[in-house]
């Protein structure tokens, strides 16, 4: 990976007063090549072990944000009975692929997360992969939180990452980072606005087709939350805090602690 410092930050306008459509489109053709840096196994490990320590071994699993399926399938490997949801139709082709080789009964619906609905409840809804950072309004970010305690058995749990401000200031604030495979490369600019705790990441892509390559451009936007506004969001949705970690570490979140991982429980509110 290159990493190049950017001069000077872009303000970020273009989400002042809006929510991102949080939509992937091509880059989804090419996201599992450049997602093998990601610990699925660990991140499947750390998931069904909170599953076991809440009583939790069997039922109905939501995978909230799921993208192209990896964890999806990784928990229907374990027995759950899984539905994924997403908001955009490249990233699910890429999951229904994965579930037509891997034979497992995935209920995959394309649905923003702002405004899902299911047919019943879950043992558990669970979101990685900062998919929650996507949501840039907190009102928002509560009308998620009230859908997932709506659709949660009685003491269902709710397990989520988010990346942290530390991480959209210090290791991608006005930051590009590049990378190449034999099937596409990616030149990815980041914008951080701290006032408005936004990240603007730019991504142009040159994607093999047949012989040559095809230029595609995509702009997405994160927004960084502190733990104290997650514990109001889940407070105003009726949801109990049982804590929140370090994602990589599983201790206590550190300063310096790029990404944490929360975990809510159904109240019966």
């Amino acid at each position: 990976m290159i990493r190049v410092h950017a001069d000077q930050a872009r303000s970020i306008n273009s989400a002042a007063g809006r929510t991102h459509d949080l939509m992937y489109n091509d880059f989804a053709q090419i996201y599992d090549s450049f997602m093998d840096n990601v610990p699925y196994d660990a991140w499947c490990e750390q998931i069904t072990a909170i599953f076991r320590t809440y009583g939790i071994s069997s039922g109905i699993v939501a995978d909230l944000g799921c993208g192209t399926g990896t964890l999806t399938e990784m928990l229907a490997d374990r027995g759950f009975d899984m539905i994924g949801i997403d908001n955009s139709d490249d990233m699910l082709m890429e999951a229904l692929r994965k579930r037509d080789e891997s034979g497992h009964d995935i209920l995959y619906l394309n649905q923003d997360m702002r405004e899902f609905e299911l047919y019943g409840t879950c043992a558990a809804i669970v979101s990685r992969c900062d998919s929650l950072n996507y949501i840039t309004e907190p009102d928002d970010l509560i009308k998620v939180f009230e859908l997932v305690n709506n659709y949660l058995d009685p003491k269902g749990l709710f397990i989520f990452d988010m990346k942290t401000e530390y991480m959209f200031r210090s290791i991608l604030g006005n930051n590009t980072f590049s990378r190449s495979n034999d099937e596409a490369t990616y030149i990815w600019e980041n914008y951080y606005d701290g006032e408005k705790k936004l990240n603007e990441y730019d991504l142009t892509m040159f994607i093999r087709n047949g012989g040559m390559f095809e230029k595609s451009e995509e702009t997405h936007i994160q927004r960084a939350y502190s733990i104290e506004e997650i514990k109001n969001a889940a407070a105003a949705a009726g949801l109990k805090w049982l804590g929140v970690w370090d994602a990589d570490t599983e201790t206590d979140p550190e300063e310096d602690s790029a990404r944490i991982i929360v975990v809510l429980q159904e109240n019966g509110k």
